[in-house]
This record gives structure tokens, sequence and C-alpha cells, in this order.
């Protein structure tokens, strides 16, 4: 019985360490950050996804003067609660 767990643990260890950032967070929850490039400003995020992969786009502008820089919070509501994942914009 031990045996059969330890195999299990090993399988979703390799399992999730073969997946992207942008997937852990997607799919199984979980928290990404993203230092935006200093001057620019977040406008937008969506994923693109299906079920081998996730591809997280986010629309930037240039800073305007007198702006200053924020903190975004792109989260994810999942139908029943459980395993959601969250994307953080750090603005410079």
């Amino acid at each position: 019985m031990k045996r059969i767990i330890l195999i299990g643990v090993i399988a979703c260890f390799a399992f999730l360490s073969s997946c992207t950032d942008n997937q852990v967070a997607m799919h199984y929850g979980g928290e990404m950050k993203i230092d935006l490039p200093a001057g620019e400003v977040l406008e937008n995020a969506t994923w693109k996804a299906n079920k081998a992969s996730a591809s997280l786009w986010y629309l930037t502008r240039k800073r305007e003067p007198g702006e200053t820089p924020k903190t975004h919070i792109f989260r994810e509501k999942s139908d029943f609660g459980m395993m959601q994942g969250s994307v953080i914009f750090v603005e410079h």
C-alpha cells in the first residue's frame, strides 16, 4: 500500500513540475506574479486556453504623466470555489 501511495505522489509531482506557471495558476489554482516593465500600465488581461495549454494575454500602454504605479489582481472565480488561481500584475 505504501508503494502505491509513493508512486502516486511521485507521479503527481512529475506532472505538476512539467506545467508552466500559466497552466498551474489557471488549471490548479495558485498565484503567479508579473512585473510589468517600468512605465507600463495594465489595461486588460485574459486567458486563452485549451486542454493542453494556457496562454495569458495582457494589454499595456505607456504611463501618462501624473499616473502612479498600481498593483492589479486578476482572479479566477470558479464554479465550486476550488482551485481558484490569481495573477498579480505589478506596475513600476
